[in-house]
């Protein structure tokens, strides 16, 4: 059983944590200019894994997360499985009363008539890899609630996130998704810890790592753009559009492979943005394939 966690000390969640050498100034650049052909507040923060080089743009600021807050709600309650709290093959039941039937929700689908039954593994596939609303907020009930995955991310050294509302409590309010934020450089740190295995069990972060790579999330977005067949483990997210023509996030987190075996970083969040989701899509498209572009240029 996983008592302790090491905490990863050489990433601190503000943008001053993070090195720029004089090369990866041109990435930047290009990253910059990429903005700047859309509306709305885009965070970015993109780092060489294994490296102290990084990218930052909007590092410390506060974004609402959507569905990418599932990919943190995932490592609670898998550190929950590895305190043998909960089990990977213990069936979970959700009463059909509770289930949301106008969200999103594949197992819904998968399951049309009667209470649900399905095994915590199950039920994490549902969320990780398909998004699933309801199977989201059935984790937060296992995993204790909002506060206590809050606690578990912030006690991983992981302070810039807070997560405060389940799905169904953003469903109520436009403005309770903005209680789920998330600082760029604090996702960039989640998923460093993520990719040495300093979150979970290596079994476990394993089988998150899996579902995050074999996922349905969008691929028109880190991944629209670069080689067929590339390995990127992601979490995208995202808000309707309001009356006004406000999307207030178009997100997408994740760990991108390179053709050496290496891997870079990305967290990029396009919020309020009244340009299309399409085209918010695009840039974060254009800003994984650039940082493609600079890790394997001359390769």
């Amino acid at each position: 059983m996983k008592k302790t966690i090491t905490l990863f000390l050489a990433l601190l969640c503000g943008a001053g944590a993070f090195s720029q050498t004089a090369p990866i100034s041109a990435l930047t650049k290009k990253v910059q200019g990429i903005i700047a052909t859309t509306d709305g507040d885009i965070g970015v923060a993109i780092k060489k894994l294994g490296t102290n080089d990084s990218v930052v743009i909007n590092g410390s600021k506060h974004y609402p997360m959507q569905s990418v807050f599932k990919f943190p709600l995932a490592l609670a309650a898998l550190d929950m499985v590895d305190q043998s709290k909960l089990s990977l093959g213990e069936k979970i039941r959700i009463p059909r009363e509770s289930v949301d039937t106008t969200t999103w929700s594949p197992m819904l689908k998968d399951h049309p008539k009667g209470d649900i039954e399905v095994t915590l593994s199950e039920l994490l596939i549902y969320a990780v890899s398909k998004s699933d609303n309801n199977a989201c907020d059935a984790l937060f009930q296992l995993s204790g609630g909002t506060k206590h995955v809050n606690d578990f991310i912030h006690n991983l050294g992981v302070t810039g996130i807070n997560i405060a509302a389940t799905e169904g409590e953003m469903k109520q309010n436009w403005l309770v998704q903005y209680s789920n934020w998330c600082e760029p450089v604090a996702m960039l740190h989640l998923l460093e810890l993520f990719n040495d295995a300093k979150t979970v069990s290596r079994m476990n972060n394993f089988l998150l790592m899996r579902m995050m790579i074999e996922s349905q999330n969008p691929t028109t977005r880190i991944k629209a753009l670069l080689p067929e067949k590339t390995t990127v483990a992601h979490k995208t997210g995202s808000s309707d559009t309001n009356s006004d023509g406000l999307t207030a996030a178009t997100n997408d987190v994740g760990i991108v492979t390179l053709p050496d075996g290496s891997a870079f970083a990305i967290v990029v969040y396009v919020s309020n943005s009244k340009a299309k989701p399409e085209k918010s899509e695009h840039v974060i498209a254009e800003i994984a394939k650039a940082a493609w572009d600079y890790y394997t240029a001359g390769k």
